[in-house]
């Protein structure tokens, strides 16, 4: 297992490396000058060239990328332009938020969507089922944004249950979980249906029902139990959705998150907070894949990583 792990992390440089890549060259594929474009067209030639050497812009190409990467390795994700802060600590900051909005909305998405599934499995082409992927299709079609605005306007401005925006207190988080968990669910919900309809007619299904053993026990301790893995990779995977997806939510309900963050970088054209946020989501990501993978032997101890 430990040889596994370690193989794994060495298989993950490449993907970083990549990731580094990306991130750096979101920079070198802006058109025109990048510090012409944040200081503006009135500004003067000195104080274009002061945002040059903040950037490192005009250094060649491949000693940019080199200095970036040697930063990283420092911790030093670059300073703001909008406020001659360091990224990274504008980025711890706010990553308190983005973490719980993203940690609430998997568990609505997990309670929801398996829920939905597992009602859907045991009654297929029932009404129950039809009813529960209609409305896991409604909630995959539907744009973040568009919930989000509907959800303040029903349970903010009609119903006043919930506050429309803020970070501070634990009811700011309900109605941007529940946007973001929501909308993950359905996907979840037809995965959940899809892995148990294709357990549920094997042999050591039917032996547990020709036992006697009763039908909540089939389902939930014998069929879903195995039918766990495509489960847990879809629930890692749409964790790192949910990370993305927090940008436009943070943004609707004004929650002091990396999602906001990212979004008035870019309209400030703050390309080392764009930088840096875009590196340190992808990083977590990466390692998030990590962990699900390794939870595959725990799930199914049939799985080892001996190779």
């Amino acid at each position: 297992m430990s040889i596994y792990i370690v193989k794994r992390l060495l298989h993950l440089i490449p993907t970083l490396i990549g990731v580094t890549l990306f991130a750096f060259l979101l920079v070198a594929a802006v058109p025109g000058d990048p510090a012409q474009i944040i200081a503006g067209e009135s500004a003067s030639e000195e104080e274009v060239q002061i945002i040059r050497d903040q950037l490192g812009v005009d250094k060649p190409l491949y000693q940019q990328y080199i200095s970036y990467v040697t930063n990283i390795f420092k911790g030093d994700l670059g300073t703001s332009l909008r406020s001659s802060k360091p990224v990274l600590d504008e980025i711890l900051l706010r990553f308190p938020t983005t973490l719980i909005l993203t940690v609430m909305s998997l568990v609505v998405m997990i309670i929801v969507g398996l829920i939905a599934g597992i009602a859907s499995a045991t009654k297929p082409n029932s009404l129950r089922d039809n009813v529960s992927m209609m409305v896991s299709l409604f909630g995959i079609s539907m744009p973040v944004f568009w919930m989000g605005i509907m959800f303040i306007l029903l349970f903010s401005y009609y119903l006043p249950w919930f506050p429309s925006g803020g970070s501070s207190e634990f009811k700011h988080f309900v109605l941007p979980s529940l946007v973001l968990g929501l909308s993950a669910s359905g996907i979840l919900a037809r995965l959940t249906r899809s892995s148990i309809l294709e357990i549920v007619n094997q042999d050591f299904v039917r032996t547990a029902r020709a036992k006697g053993v009763k039908e909540k026990y089939v389902i939930y301790k014998h069929t879903l139990k195995n039918a766990l893995i495509p489960i847990i990779t879809i629930v890692g995977m749409e964790f790192g959705v949910l990370l993305g997806g927090a940008v436009i939510t943070e943004t609707v309900f004004s929650m002091n998150g990396i999602g906001r963050y990212v979004v008035e970088s870019i309209q400030f054209r703050d390309f080392p907070a764009i930088q840096g946020s875009i590196l340190f989501i992808s990083t977590i990501f990466v390692f998030v894949i990590l962990l699900v993978d390794l939870s595959y032997s725990i799930v199914d101890p049939r799985i080892r990583y001996e190779n």
